[in-house]
């Protein structure tokens, strides 16, 4: 007869992801680890690439965005709503208040780079939003929103080969962007028979 001790070491053997938590009663249970963040970005991009219909598309373009936002930190979210509100507003002085804070406590947080860069953008600060837009994409290079607004300043500063670099990099990673198609048809159309 196999021993109870015998038989929890051979399950941890067997199933090393599992972890043993104790149900209250004194007797160990077995229960899955948790979903981690990475585990949710994973399985949501693999339905972004296979959404068969714009609505799935959308659900999980939506459900990325939202666990980018959530920087983990109570302070960080806070200062985030407020920068929100201030971009909103079109109050962008104080909305890159708000970033520069954000991104000095958490520099590891790439939606406050993004954001950052949205900011530049909007006031015309290409260059400075380029840079933001590179840390954004060094800490999470699968962000197709930023690969998006980088090929939209590309194009803005008359690159367009670069630009279609960066619009077909988001598109391998979210096809249904509409806009972003769009955008190449009318760059190819505005190169003419150039070379890009």
């Amino acid at each position: 007869m196999i021993k109870p001790s015998a038989l929890l070491l051979a399950l941890a053997t067997v199933l090393p992801a599992a972890a043993f938590a104790a149900d209250g009663t004194g007797r160990e249970t077995l229960e899955a680890p948790a979903e981690t963040r990475e585990d949710k970005l994973a399985a949501l991009f693999d339905t972004l690439k296979a959404a068969a219909d714009e609505r799935a598309a959308r659900d999980a373009e939506d459900r990325i965005f939202e666990i980018w936002m959530d920087s983990g930190s109570p302070t960080i979210n806070v200062l985030m709503d407020w920068t929100m509100k201030a971009m909103d507003d079109e109050n962008y002085p104080l909305a890159l208040d708000f970033l520069d804070r954000i991104t000095t406590l958490e520099p590891d947080y790439a939606e406050g780079w993004n954001k950052r860069a949205t900011v530049f953008f909007l006031t015309d600060q290409y260059g400075l939003a380029i840079g933001d837009l590179e840390r954004v994409l060094a800490l999470e290079p699968r962000h197709f929103g930023a690969l998006a607004g980088l090929g939209q300043i590309l194009r803005e500063v008359g690159d367009p080969k670069r630009a279609l670099d960066a619009f077909r990099a988001a598109l391998a990673i979210d096809p249904h962007m509409e806009d972003i198609g769009e955008a190449m048809e009318n760059i190819e159309k505005e190169s003419g028979d150039r070379d890009i």
